[in-house]
């Protein structure tokens, strides 16, 4: 049976990737990004027929964007079964007090909000499905911070922690909620960190019915 995934930050190389693998699988799409030359570009790379696709141009920090997605994903595919949160972003390389207030409130906007805003809007709906993932993609270091990365480290262990806290609700709903940590995403097969093919396989475990029982886990890719 075909289901229907919610992708964010869908035009990156990761979210790319992930794209094409579970539409190649079947399911459904609902895409969410900021970047329209982009989306509009995966979307023509897809070709999926219509009725299996939906692209949106989505503020994720603005919670009425968010919630309204949502509802735009809700009524046209009728249920939502997973939601693969992979807004990135990063500041750092300053130590704490040379660290601005801005660089702070730009990360926990791109990780802790976005986070806060999706899980509102999406949760209700992953339990009344009945079965639901939800995937996040962290950092190995939030657990021992290697300095001069405070704003990054803290927004990312907010977000781990939302995810926890979601497991824990949703568990008696069918609903798995996993993070996986990764040191960088390795897009050009470097040798420097996990590449997308690695992480999108360890996707589709957590997607799959082998992994029902896999949720609240940190689950290392370094």
């Amino acid at each position: 049976m075909n289901k229907t995934i919610v992708i964010t930050g869908a035009t990156g190389a990761l979210g790319q990737k992930t794209a094409k693998t579970f539409a190649e699988m079947g399911h459904n799409l609902a895409l969410l990004d900021n970047d329209k030359a982009k989306l509009d570009s995966l979307v023509k790379e897809l070709n999926l027929p219509e009725d299996r696709l939906l692209a949106s141009i989505v503020d994720l920090r603005d919670e009425q964007a968010v919630r309204d997605s949502a509802e735009a994903v809700s009524n046209k595919f009728g249920f939502v079964h997973a939601l693969i949160h992979l807004v990135g972003g990063w500041v750092g390389g300053k130590p704490l007090p040379e660290t601005s207030t801005d660089d702070l409130t730009f990360m926990l906007n791109q990780h802790v909000w976005t986070t806060f805003h999706l899980f509102r809007a999406f949760s209700p709906k992953l339990a009344a499905a009945g079965w639901g993932r939800v995937i996040a993609v962290s950092a190995s270091t939030v657990a021992n911070p290697p300095g001069k990365s405070g704003a990054y480290t803290a927004a990312k262990a907010a977000q781990e922690n939302l995810v926890l806290t979601l497991a824990a609700e949703l568990k008696e709903h069918g609903v798995t909620a996993n993070i996986i940590q990764v040191r960088a995403i390795d897009v050009e097969n470097k040798g420097t960190g996990t590449t997308p093919e690695v992480i999108v396989a360890a996707m589709q475990y957590l997607f799959s019915e082998q992994a029902a029982k896999v949720s609240g886990a940190r689950i290392p890719l370094y």
